[in-house]
């Protein structure tokens, strides 16, 4: 392998989209640490070690099963693929291998902790994962291709964080599992706004997402409509007498941050691509800037 494919190697992982799955996973670890579960280093990096290699799969295998589909479009910073493939195929094979080892060394590394510290759940939800991550795009199931991508997207929203919570608390208690219900909102903001850019690639590529089947409008409607329900869940939350930390008021002004943007974007909306890509950009910062913001107030409460 010489240098120019090992640098497009590296350029096919996106190694940015992992700063979502590290934030959204320290968030669940961290609403460990507040509910008075010890404080581990050791058991949040091993199991951090089991997300992040199944979470960076997906950059290798969306890319390979979606490279007729990437030849439509164009990439963005977040949307429509690396593009590596396309330019490189005869790399395709490679990021094949790449995919199904990271997946393997995930799948190892979940059996180890589970042995060791005995979390059993944490090895079901973490096999869960890697099925999703593999199947979002590749047959025979081809999720992403059959309208059921956003379910995975969504189930997302529960897993990254219950496995952060579960590396330190060894068990889901029933406030862990409400905390991810606005997660899972927000992960339809994050589908939503990843979808809109890809439109014309993915009907030409016959890849029915929502925003393929119904159009940019939609998706920004919907953005909108699941971002304020996340608040809503906060503000909640914030009435309830299931969490003594942290303060659920607090969140839901955080949260305010991307819900904002979305409800922006929704009223600015465009059918017109570079428009709509460069509103949508709007909400996955938003999006992305919340959850770094939320895990520095988790972290100031510890």
């Amino acid at each position: 392998m010489n240098l120019e494919d090992f640098i497009n190697l590296l350029k096919l992982g996106r190694f940015h989209f992992l700063g979502a799955g590290f934030f959204l996973f320290t968030a669940g670890a961290l609403l460990a640490v507040l509910f008075n579960f010890p404080s581990s280093l050791e058991r949040f990096l091993w199991a951090y070690l089991v997300v992040m290699p199944a979470h960076l799969s997906v950059s290798y295998s969306n890319d390979y099963f979606d490279v007729e589909v990437d030849k439509h479009g164009e990439p963005t910073l977040f949307t429509g693929g690396s593009g590596i493939l396309v330019k490189h195929p005869h790399l395709r094979p490679l990021a094949r291998r790449i995919a199904l080892t990271l997946i393997g060394g995930s799948i190892l590394l979940a059996v180890l902790f589970t042995i060791y510290f005995q979390v059993p759940l944490f090895l079901v939800l973490s096999i869960l994962g890697v099925f999703l991550a593999w199947y979002y795009s590749a047959p025979p199931l081809q999720l992403s291709y059959r309208g059921w991508g956003e379910v995975a997207m969504v189930a997302s929203g529960f897993l990254i964080p219950s496995l952060g919570f579960l590396s330190l608390a060894g068990y889901l208690t029933l406030e862990s599992v409400i905390f991810t219900l606005p997660l899972m909102c927000y992960q339809v903001l994050f589908i939503m706004s990843v979808e809109i850019p890809d439109l014309e690639s993915d009907v030409k590529g016959a890849k029915h997402t929502y925003v393929a089947d119904h159009g940019r409008l939609a998706g920004f409607r919907l953005a909108g409509i699941f971002g304020s329900l996340a608040t809503i869940f906060f503000l909640l939350l914030s009435f309830s007498n299931l969490f003594v930390v942290p303060d659920f008021r607090v969140v839901a002004l955080i949260s305010l941050l991307p819900t904002g943007l979305a409800l922006w974007s929704w009223w600015k909306s465009s059918n017109q691509k570079e428009t709509a890509t460069r509103l949508a950009t709007y909400n996955l910062v938003g999006l992305f800037s919340c959850i770094i913001i939320l895990d520095a107030y988790f972290w100031a409460l510890t």
